[in-house]
This record gives structure tokens, C-alpha cells and sequence, in this order.
């Protein structure tokens, strides 16, 4: 069995991306494959490139204009491929919101779990849809619902809620909480980090768009460093909390 791994949690820039860079070292394999995991179920449909075109047809396909005419065959070809786009997007919108938060919020707990440690369970990618499913859904709609409509107000409202509430997924792993005490409680631990948060965010976008840069491969990577660096601001904020006099020490 290997030793428990120990960090620095210190809630501040440097800290969260300089240990969760040595976090993603310790664990590379780990959490590259929870990683790959994380990329393939919860955007199964992206980058598909499937559309719908007429000309791609065989020239007999819905043939029927000798009986009822070619405006007709038109029409109704156009009708079935119009449902069958609709029958599509319905199951990818089903997908996003009763399957993908799942994967994604285990996902974001395995990475703490590292921080703290521990070795990353994969059976944590999964155990939500028999343990706290109810709770991650409703979680899931509440924060996206809450920054939808503060981004209608000018987006800077939407900015601020999606750095307040960026903890949610977390929380409802880890504390077990309902959706509206993950948010409230989400809520009390990032005060006085809000900006903190949005600089991490900001630094987060360039280092992905760097790793797509690195022919593609290098997103696995920053992927992992990103959610490395958020869990560690995650669980320096819980130790912030919890024992301040000892934080306040460490940074001494």
C-alpha cells in the first residue's frame, strides 16, 4: 500500500496551481485516465460531425415521387430527417443533464481525494447514479439555472455566481449536501476568494488553450492540472475554515 502523500494548502494563486501541479505528477497515470474517462462520457456527442444532407442520400432513398409527386417526396424527406434531428437532440440534451453531471462531479471528487492524498477510486466516476443521484441533478440545474440567469443580467452577475459557486460539485460529493445547502455553503467558503477564483479561471483558459496548441495531446495534461488546481484551492478553503490558526501559521 502506498504512503499517504502530504501537501501544502495554502489558499492562494501560487499555491493552488504549484500543488496541484506536483499533485498531477504524483498521480499522472491515475488521473490521466480518469481524465480520458471524463472527456469521452460527458461529450459523446461532440466533434461527431454528424449532418444531414439530401445530397448525401442514395439517388432512390424516399423515392415515392412517382406516387404522390416530388414536392411531396421533398417534404417528406425533410419531415423524417427534421425528427430525426429532433429525436437526437433530445436524447443528447437528456444525456447532458441527467448523465454527464454524474461522471463530471465524481470526477471533480476523485481529484480531491488525490489532494488529500489518497489514491484516486475510479468507482467514484460512477457512484453517484446509486448513492446521492437526486442531489448532483437538481445541483447540476440549480447552478447552471442560477448562472444562465446572471449572465442575462449583463454577464457580470453570471462571472461572479460561477465564481461563487464553483465548489457546488465538490460539496454535494463530499459533504452529501442537497442542492441548496451545497450552494449556500459554496457560498460562504469563497468569500474573500471570488477574485482569486476568477484569476484561476482566467489562467485556467490559457493553459488549455495552450495545451490544444500542443497537437491536441497536451489538453489531457492541462485538463488534469486545472482540475488538480481546484480541487487544492477546494481543500485549502475547508482547511481555512476549519483550522484557521493553523493556516495562518503555515503561511507565516
Amino acid at each position: 500500500m502506498e504512503p499517504q502523500k502530504n501537501y501544502t494548502l495554502i489558499p492562494t494563486f501560487g499555491n493552488s496551481f504549484g500543488t496541484g501541479f506536483r499533485v498531477m505528477l504524483d498521480n499522472f497515470l491515475r488521473l490521466f485516465l480518469v481524465t480520458l474517462v471524463m472527456v469521452i462520457l460527458t461529450a459523446p456527442f461532440s466533434g461527431s460531425g454528424l449532418k444531414f444532407n439530401l445530397d448525401d442520400l442514395p439517388g432512390d432513398a424516399f423515392h415515392w415521387g412517382h406516387l404522390f409527386g416530388d414536392g411531396f417526396q421533398q417534404l417528406f424527406t425533410l419531415g423524417a430527417l427534421g425528427m430525426l434531428g429532433v429525436f437526437f437532440g433530445l436524447i443528447a440534451l437528456a444525456y447532458t443533464f441527467l448523465a454527464a453531471p454524474v461522471v463530471t462531479y465524481g470526477g471533480d471528487f476523485i481529484f480531491v481525494e488525490a489532494v488529500r492524498g489518497k489514491k484516486p477510486d475510479f468507482e467514484l466516476l460512477i457512484k453517484g447514479f446509486w448513492t446521492n443521484y437526486l442531489y448532483i441533478i437538481l445541483a447540476n440545474l440549480l447552478v447552471t439555472a442560477l448562472i444562465v440567469m446572471g449572465i442575462f443580467m449583463l454577464i457580470i452577475p453570471g462571472i461572479i455566481i460561477g465564481c461563487r459557486l464553483v465548489f457546488v460539485s465538490y460539496i454535494v460529493m463530499d459533504k452529501k449536501l442537497d442542492p441548496i445547502e451545497a450552494v449556500e455553503l459554496s457560498w460562504k467558503l469563497t468569500r474573500g476568494h471570488g477574485w482569486r477564483i476568477f484569476a484561476m479561471g482566467i489562467t485556467s483558459f490559457f493553459i488549455f488553450i495552450f495545451g490544444l496548441m500542443m497537437l491536441i495531446v497536451g489538453m489531457f495534461p492541462a485538463i488534469m492540472w486545472i482540475s488538480s488546481s481546484f480541487a487544492t484551492l477546494y481543500q485549502s478553503v475547508l482547511l481555512e475554515k476549519e483550522k484557521p490558526a493553523e493556516i495562518q501559521e503555515a503561511a507565516a
